[in-house]
C-alpha cells in the first residue's frame, strides 16, 4: 500500500480534475459510493454531520444514499453555506430538493438538538473535516466533536476522523474518535502514529476511481508492506539446491551474562534457511553455546586466524547481540567492516559502539543493515526519543542516505529506509515485548541476506515475516518469547510462500 499526505492527495485530486478533466463531483459520488459500502444493510437510522469543505460534501452524498435505501437520516451541518465547494452544494441542493431538514448547528440550543438525534440513531457519520485541516479544532466544532464522541453508539469517519492532522496523527485540539475510517486510495501517513488507532478504529482504503498512473506520478516511494508484496519477494527452493548454495552466515554475538542472545540470532539464522551459520563468540562462552546449538557451528573470536578466515568466507555477518558496549566491540566492528567480503548486520551492541563514531561507517566495503530501536536510534542520531517518534520517517530517511545504509528502525510501524523508498512493516504486536526479539530478527535478516537477497529485501522480509509469526502465535498465546518464534519460523515462511 502506498502512503500518502494530504499535500500529495491534494496535488493528485487537482490533476485529476484539471488535467485529465475528471469532474470533480464523479470523485465526489464515487466517494460516498464507497463509504455505502461500508456501511451494513440492517443498520437503519443515522445522524450525518457535514461542514462545507468537500469532506462534507461526501457526507450529503451519503446522505442522498441512505435516504434512496430508505433509511432514516438527520443531516447536521457547521459552518457556512457561503463558503461551500461547488461541488458540495450540488449534493446540499439535492438532499433539499429530496425534502430534508438541514439542522445548522449555531448554538448550545442546536448541540442538545444534535446530541438528542445521536442518542436515538446507531450510527454518526463524520464528515466534517478531510485531509486539509491545518489549524485547531475550536469552538462550535469542537463541541460538535465531544457530542458525537461522547453519545454516539458506532462512528464512520470520511477520509479522516475530523480533527486528525493527516500528515503527523496529531490531534489538532479536539478529534473524533472513530470506530471505523474509511479512507481514499491511499494510505495515510497520519495512520502510522503510535496511537492513531484509538483515533481511527479500523481502518479501509477504497478506491474512488483515480488513475493508478497519476498515483504513481506523484507518489514518494513510502509504502505499507502486505502479505502479497512479502509473499513475491520470498524465494522458492529449487530441490536440486544444496547447503552451499543457501550461504555462509557468521553471527558475532554473546558474552559472559549475554549468551542467550548469542543463541537466538544464531537459531534464528538456522531456522530461517541459511545453509551454514557458525557463531563467533568469546572462548569464555563458547562450551556454553556450543553445547545448545545444534545445527551452527561455533568458533572463537580470541582466536585471529580463525576469526579472519570467517569474515572473509562469509555471505552475511550479523554483529552485535549480548557482545557488550565497549571497546572490544568498537575494536570487532571496526575489523568486520575494513576486512569483509558480504554485507554487514549490525543490531544491538554493535550500535551502541557507533555513538560518537558513526565515521567507522565510511571503512565499510560492503552493504549495511542497521537494526536500532528507539533507544539506539537516539543515541547513535543524537535525536531525542520524542523528536523521532515526532518524524521517524523523515528521520529514518536521512540518516540512511546520508550514511549510506539501510535502517530497520525497530518499533510500533517498523520502518525501513534505504534513504529513497521507505517501506512499512504492519506486522508484530506488544504480544512480543519481550527480551530477545530483536536478536532473532537480527539473525533472520542474516540468514535471507546469506540466501541471496539484497539487503532491502532481506530487511524487508525478515521484519515482516517476524512480526507474522508473533501475530499468528498471539491469537493463541498471552505473550510471545523468541523461542516461540524460532521454532514457528520454517512453517511460518512455507505459509507464507504458498498462501492464496
Amino acid at each position: 500500500m502506498k502512503i500518502a499526505t494530504a499535500q500529495m492527495m491534494g496535488k493528485i485530486d487537482r490533476y485529476c480534475i484539471d488535467i485529465l478533466g475528471i469532474p470533480g463531483i464523479v470523485l465526489m459520488e464515487n466517494a460516498a459510493l464507497k463509504v455505502m459500502k461500508n456501511i451494513p444493510e440492517d443498520t437503519m437510522k443515522f445522524v450525518i454531520v457535514c461542514s462545507s469543505g468537500n469532506n462534507g460534501g461526501d457526507g450529503l452524498a451519503v446522505a442522498r444514499h441512505l435516504l434512496n435505501r430508505e433509511k432514516y437520516v438527520e443531516v447536521f451541518f457547521l459552518g457556512s453555506e457561503e463558503n461551500m465547494s461547488g461541488d458540495a452544494v450540488v449534493n446540499l441542493n439535492i438532499i433539499r430538493n429530496m425534502g430534508v431538514k438541514i439542522i445548522k448547528i449555531n448554538n448550545n440550543e442546536d448541540l442538545k438538538i444534535l446530541k438528542e438525534s445521536i442518542v436515538k440513531c446507531e450510527n454518526t457519520i463524520d464528515a466534517i473535516f478531510g485531509t486539509g485541516l491545518s489549524r485547531e479544532v475550536k469552538g462550535i466544532y469542537s463541541l460538535a466533536i465531544t457530542i458525537m464522541n461522547d453519545n454516539s453508539k458506532f462512528i464512520l469517519s470520511i477520509d479522516v476522523p475530523s480533527g486528525f492532522e493527516c500528515n503527523s496523527g496529531k490531534v489538532m485540539g479536539n478529534c473524533i474518535r472513530s470506530n471505523k475510517t474509511v479512507t481514499f486510495e491511499l494510505y495515510k501517513k497520519g495512520f502510522l502514529s503510535y496511537d492513531a488507532e484509538a483515533i481511527t478504529g479500523e481502518i479501509v482504503i477504497e478506491n474512488i476511481g483515480i488513475p493508478k498512473g497519476v498515483v504513481d506520478k506523484f507518489q514518494e516511494y513510502e509504502y505499507v508492506m502486505d502479505i502479497d508484496f512479502i509473499k513475491r519477494l520470498i524465494k522458492k527452493r529449487n530441490k536440486c539446491s544444496h547447503k552451499g548454495d543457501y550461504g555462509r552466515t557468521l553471527i558475532l554475538a554473546g558474552s559472559l551474562g549475554f549468551t542467550g542472545a548469542a543463541y537466538i540470532s544464531t537459531q534464528a539464522a538456522v531456522r530461517s534457511g541459511a545453509g551454514l551459520v557458525t557463531l563467533g563468540c568469546d572462548s569464555s562462552i563458547q562450551n556454553i553455546l556450543s553445547g545448545k546449538l545444534v545445527e551452527a557451528m561455533t568458533a572463537s573470536t580470541n582466536d585471529e586466524k580463525i576469526l579472519d578466515s570467517l569474515i572473509i568466507k562469509s555471505d552475511c555477518i550479523a554483529i552485535g547481540p549480548g557482545l557488550g558496549n565497549n571497546m572490544g566491540t568498537l575494536n570487532l566492528l571496526e575489523k568486520v567492516l575494513l576486512n569483509s567480503k558480504c554485507p554487514i548486520v549490525i543490531d544491538s551492541d554493535g550500535l551502541n559502539v557507533l555513538q560518537g563514531n558513526l565515521e567507522i561507517l565510511e571503512t565499510k566495503k560492503y552493504q549495511i543493515v542497521l537494526t536500532p530501536h528507539m533507544g539506539e536510534m537516539a543515541r547513535i542520531s543524537g535525536f531525542s526519543i520524542d523528536e523521532i517518534n515526532e518524524n521517524k520517517i523523515e528521520i529514518a530517511k536521512e540518516f540512511a542516505k546520508k550514511h549510506n545504509v539501510v535502517l530497520l528502525l525497530k518499533g510500533f510501524n517498523t520502518i525501513i529506509t534505504d534513504g529513497k523508498t521507505v517501506q512499512i512493516n504492519p506486522t508484530g504486536s506488544s504480544a512480543m515485548a519481550s527480551g530477545g526479539m530483536g536478536d532473532c530478527l537480527t539473525g533472520i535478516i542474516a540468514s535471507f541476506i546469506s540466501q541471496g537477497y539484497d539487503i532491502m529485501t532481506a530487511a524487508c522480509a525478515g521484519a515482516y515475516v517476524h512480526g507474522y509469526a508473533g501475530d499468528k502465535l498471539s491469537k493463541k498465546m498471552f505473550c510471545v518469547n523468541a523461542n516461540h518464534i524460532l521454532e514457528a519460523l520454517p512453517s511460518i515462511i512455507k505459509e507464507i510462500q504458498y498462501l492464496e
